[in-house]
């Protein structure tokens, strides 16, 4: 249990520090689709498409392997 649990952790640290530097080169959330707008002085973003893309890209490399 302990294992996975570390696997898991280990995962998330690593796509968190991978993934705004690959968003650079792959235009992560800038797809249309994808929402930004202002308010109140701050920026608000919901990556819709480019989250349902990225999943189903996950979904069919975890079905190959």
């Amino acid at each position: 249990m302990f294992k996975w649990i570390f696997t898991l952790v280990l995962a998330i640290f690593v796509l968190g520090i991978i993934t705004p530097h690959l968003a650079r080169f792959i235009r992560f959330g800038k797809l249309p689709g994808d929402v930004a707008f202002s308010f109140r002085g701050k920026n608000y973003f919901f990556p819709v498409a480019s989250v349902l893309i990225f999943s189903l890209l996950l979904w069919l490399v975890s079905r190959i392997i």
